[in-house]
């Protein structure tokens, strides 16, 4: 199975949340070709969520988990304490009320 890049994928996710007004930022730049990704929702009342990507085994299907949420502090305190351990990493941080992030779309999965 062909893999797509990291950062081919955030290039199309920033696109997509583009679309749909959604204001987003790469707030950690990782690995290029295999780093990891986390998507930070902030929805500018003091609260956010953390996501990750995870691999189901069961589905065979990959999906997005909640890794943090609560109070913004602690949302980015959690991601200090994952970049520790992970340079690759990627941070997008994405600013809506709504706490849209479009992570279940197709081809965003």
């Amino acid at each position: 199975m062909i893999r797509l890049s990291t950062r081919f994928w955030v290039d199309a996710y920033l696109a997509r949340l583009r679309v749909y007004d959604i204001a987003a930022f790469v707030v950690a730049h990782g690995d290029d070709t295999a780093g990891a990704v986390l998507v930070k929702s902030a929805t500018l009342d003091g609260q956010a969520k953390l996501y990750q990507r995870s691999y189901d085994l069961l589905e065979d299907t990959r999906k997005w988990d909640v890794l943090s949420e609560g109070e913004e502090r602690d949302v980015d305190a959690s991601i200090a304490k994952q970049r520790q351990f992970d340079s690759d990493l990627w941070v997008i941080e994405v600013e809506d009320r709504a706490g849209r992030t479009l992570l279940g779309e197709r081809g965003l999965d």
